[in-house]
């Protein structure tokens, strides 16, 4: 199973999304840096990734090649992020069934299901702390790729719907 597993990771389609998504994260590690208290956000794809934040777009684009030349040299860890919303999938998953787990053969009764509440407490704590540890590891090894391979950026562009400031960074290879 392992071998069918690596053959996805490294199926060209899914590659390219993983070393995208790592490269998104290493941008928004090195653009917290500049901007500690602007609130950032993105999205992978294929063809390179969304950053969504109020910054200007010459600091994205610094931001961007000092990521890449950073992931290229070897600091694989810029491509794991705590706000990745793999870590939220991954918590919400866990302590849902968590709870449900908890509630498995309770009576009909509402009394029977409150009794069952510290137990679902709990169990949904505990979910929420190894999740923590459990997502990061998914991160690195499955959702993202902290090695960029021959991954180069095509263009930036600046986008202004209204309040929100979008760049889209297209990449290649």
């Amino acid at each position: 199973m392992p071998g069918v597993f690596h053959s996805i990771l490294n199926h060209p389609l899914i590659s390219r999304i993983r070393r995208n998504h790592g490269l998104e994260h290493a941008t928004l590690h090195t653009l917290a840096r500049r901007f500690p208290r602007q609130p950032m956000g993105g999205y992978s794809d294929p063809g390179g990734f969304w950053l969504v934040g109020k910054v200007p777009t010459e600091a994205v684009q610094q931001a961007v090649a000092e990521a890449l030349a950073r992931l290229k040299a070897g600091e694989r860890n810029l491509a794991v992020h705590p706000n990745c919303g793999t870590n939220f999938v991954t918590t919400g998953a866990l302590t849902g069934l968590a709870g449900a787990a908890a509630m498995l053969g309770v009576g009909p009764r509402k009394r029977d299901k409150l009794e069952r509440l510290p137990l679902v407490a709990a169990l949904a704590t505990l979910a929420l702390m190894l999740s923590q540890p459990l997502a990061m590891t998914i991160q690195a090894r499955i959702t993202t790729c902290g090695e960029p391979g021959l991954l180069e950026v095509k263009r930036i562009s600046r986008m202004q719907p209204g309040r929100l400031t979008i760049h889209r960074i297209e990449t290649r290879g």
